[in-house]
């Protein structure tokens, strides 16, 4: 995308569900690359033995859809600091339109019956998560709080004596594709006009 904007002249974009589409990808991106890569640097040479054996699939698969939803969490939170401050006296207009986009593209996904659980009670706890991070000046990505974290943790299908003293890499790993994040949506997307666009719909809505 980059190299397309740069050989195209193509401006950032102002279009609200390119932005929704751009977070949604980028959510399963931090999920699937944090987990995938840890998974793979601890397997080594036995990666073809761990990914044929239906338990540890089942773990990882677990784990992966666990740290997704976080990891949306994550990418509302940033997009919502990042628009912030073009909606001085409307945060809370904000917070309802960015829950609305993320809704419609959560809603193409098919979470496996065993998630499903996890997967609406995500649905229901992002509008609370992101009023309580208004309460506050807005983080970026080196500072916001990272919900992935917890479930990362809790549910890598590598047993926590076999990752002692790798809680330093594991975090950076996830801050990093976080921070990637904001880098791709400040050189994809004009804060401005997508506020102005998002407004418009609100205002059209209501």
């Amino acid at each position: 995308m980059r190299f397309l904007r740069r050989l195209l002249g193509s401006p950032p974009s102002q279009e609200p569900r390119d932005f929704g589409a751009f977070l949604h990808r980028q959510g399963a991106f931090v999920a699937q690359k944090t987990v995938l890569d840890y998974c793979r640097v601890k397997i080594g040479r036995n990666e073809k033995d761990f990914f044929g054996n239906a338990e540890f699939m089942a773990a990882l698969n677990h784990c992966r859809w666990q740290v997704f939803l976080a990891a949306q969490s994550d990418v509302m939170a940033l997009a919502e600091a990042w628009l912030r401050p073009f909606w001085p006296g409307r945060e809370a207009l904000l917070l309802e339109r960015l829950v609305a986009l993320h809704a419609d593209f959560m809603a193409d996904d098919s979470p496996p019956e065993e998630e499903k659980e996890a997967f609406a009670a995500s649905l229901i706890a992002l509008p609370g998560h992101l009023a309580g991070l208004q309460l506050a000046a807005p983080h970026d990505a080196r500072t916001l709080p990272l919900m992935a974290e917890a479930p990362l943790f809790a549910t890598l299908p590598i047993h926590p004596d076999q990752r002692k003293g790798e809680g330093p890499s594991i975090r950076g790993a996830l801050r990093f594709h976080i921070l990637s994040c904001q880098q791709e949506m400040e050189r994809g997307f004009d804060p401005a006009g997508l506020s102005a666009r998002l407004a418009a719909v609100a205002d059209t809505a209501s």
